[in-house]
């Protein structure tokens, strides 16, 4: 009985399956339904800028001024703005320019701030003290109205809209990075870089930047959605995407140009860019949040 019974359990244990990281990481993710919804969003926003010349029914540029105004129709199931442009086309057209005016943005944030996070963070004493009083500077004004000086020195353009809103981004990225350096450094792992003899170099790129990445991805996750409004916000100001580019922001400022008439017979001129920039950002904030919750074992349930 008792080696029947030990079969039994080698057998059992034989079978049960352990889970990778990376499962443990994909099972809490997409059992998060809001991180699910939001990854559904951001894929159709995705795919609609990529295949943007495929899904638009019209040239996003094309005017039809006598149908100005007009309601959504079967033709047009979004209406046309206040040039007769269709406005399903424009919205579709402007996810290429919003989403990789968010993502540039996020990119100049993230490459910057890192850099500075991780040298605050790992040297300490007076790079520490240095950078981050810098950061603080920085910190101590409103992102938006920071972007928009900076905006204004250095031209109206979304180029430098996405600059701007890089620059203002950084001291989150910093601040986040260098608290996950702080509590890497000391490691036994990276004391036993140091041992065999490796540089500081070395150790920040194998040993600190790698475990790092989880709270600066989830940073940078949550920062896309902010700088999607904001780079809608200086579009909408006439500090980033100008006329006919179909960027969100710049089409509410066309449609506000417009006159009163946008108000009786136009409403959907700017219902639904302000839908697609609403999306985008829950989108973009339910993403970071299953994200977060799925790589901080502490709150998987």
């Amino acid at each position: 009985m008792a080696e029947a019974q030990v079969q039994q359990d080698a057998v059992a244990s034989r079978e049960v399956k352990t889970r990778s990281r990376r499962e443990d990481f994909l099972r809490a993710f997409f059992s998060n339904r809001l991180a699910v919804f939001g990854t559904a969003i951001m894929a159709l926003f995705i795919l609609m800028a990529v295949f943007a010349p495929l899904v638009a029914p019209y040239d996003p540029l094309q005017t039809d001024l006598p149908q100005k105004f007009a309601g959504p129709s079967l033709a047009h199931p979004f209406g046309q703005d206040e040039l007769g442009r269709d406005i399903l086309s424009r919205v579709i057209y402007g996810a290429r320019i919003s989403l990789t005016a968010g993502l540039a943005a996020v990119a100049i944030a993230t490459a910057a701030g890192t850099l500075i996070g991780l040298v605050a963070g790992f040297f300490g004493r007076w790079p520490d003290s240095v950078l981050m009083r810098f950061m603080d500077v920085i910190l101590a004004f409103p992102s938006i109205l920071l972007a928009i000086v900076v905006v204004s020195v250095l031209g109206p353009s979304l180029p430098n809209a996405m600059l701007a809103i890089g620059i203002v981004f950084i001291p989150q990225i910093a601040r986040v990075v260098r608290s996950a350096v702080i509590s890497v450094r000391e490691r036994d792992y990276i004391e036993a870089e140091r041992a065999l003899g490796a540089s500081n170099a070395q150790i920040l790129v194998s040993g600190v930047l790698p475990n790092s990445m989880a709270p600066l991805i989830v940073q940078a996750t949550l920062t896309l959605a902010t700088a999607i409004l904001d780079v809608a916000a200086l579009s909408f100001l006439g500090l980033g995407a100008r006329a006919p580019s179909p960027e969100w922001g710049a089409m509410l400022t066309d449609a506000f140009r417009s006159g009163f008439g946008v108000f009786v017979e136009g409403q959907h001129a700017i219902i639904f860019p302000g839908i697609a920039i609403a999306l985008s950002v829950l989108a973009v904030n339910f993403i970071g949040d299953g994200l977060r919750d799925a790589m901080d074992p502490r709150r998987r349930s």
